[in-house]
């Protein structure tokens, strides 16, 4: 048990799986663990371990946000003994050829400063991720038919973002899409010495303007559930 974890010791998977919303650690839990258990309700973060395919997982939100994701991947990782860590989330589509309900898998994560960032000081750190998961899940994706994309990501620090030239300059340089939390769980899993990737459905595009409708969204984000499960025990 932690300040923010409430879970006993043995509770939380080596593997574990970090959507940004509790509700929907709940519904992925529910839809693909086999017994799944209520193993933390702290402050309404809810987190859940159950089987997957006979392998132990833990479904555990993270909460918006860098700051916020820290606290989770720190405690997961360092109090608990997680060795995985993929996010599963939705992020904003910023390439034509990235299309709505496609999956960005995130090679690296570029920031305007994380959490981390008062270690680092000076230097730009180049947050990346996990070479094996990364490649197992472009595998998965590509067998299951599902759009896929691997490349650069953006984590912003904010929601409301009022920056259209930054924007444009990112888009210029490949940026594939834009969420809130890769590029902090990919520094702490560095630390660590633990595994981290981030599998991202895209929900929304800031080219086109479009956005998922709300009854697709469930059947997409399964689809990255399913990567992500797949990935981490290629």
């Amino acid at each position: 048990m932690t300040v923010h974890i409430g879970a006993q010791p043995g509770q939380i998977a080596e593997t574990v799986l970090m959507p940004g919303d509790p509700y929907r650690a709940r519904w992925a839990a529910e839809t693909f663990l086999e017994g799944a258990e209520l193993v933390n309700e702290v402050r309404g973060m809810l987190g859940f371990t159950g089987t997957w395919r006979g392998h132990r997982v833990t479904i555990h939100g993270s909460g918006m946000g860098m700051p916020s994701l820290s606290i989770y991947a720190n405690e997961l990782i360092r109090d608990f003994g997680a060795k995985t860590l993929i996010r599963i989330g939705s992020c904003g589509g910023m390439q034509e050829k990235v299309k709505i309900r496609d999956v960005i898998l995130a090679m690296t994560a570029s920031t305007m400063s994380t959490p981390s960032s008062g270690i680092f000081r000076e230097l730009n750190y180049a947050p990346c991720a996990d070479y094996d998961l990364l490649r197992a899940a472009h595998d998965v994706a590509r067998t299951k038919g599902v759009g896929v994309h691997a490349g650069g990501i953006y984590s912003s620090d904010v929601f409301y973002d009022e920056r259209p030239d930054l924007n444009e300059q990112m888009t210029r340089h490949g940026i594939l899409g834009v969420e809130m939390e890769a590029a902090e769980l990919y520094t702490l899993a560095a630390r660590y010495g633990a595994r981290a990737l981030a599998v991202l459905t895209v929900s929304d595009h800031l080219i086109t303007h479009e956005a998922l409708p709300a009854e697709d969204r469930e059947r997409s984000f399964g689809d990255m559930v399913e990567i992500a499960l797949e990935a981490a025990f290629a």
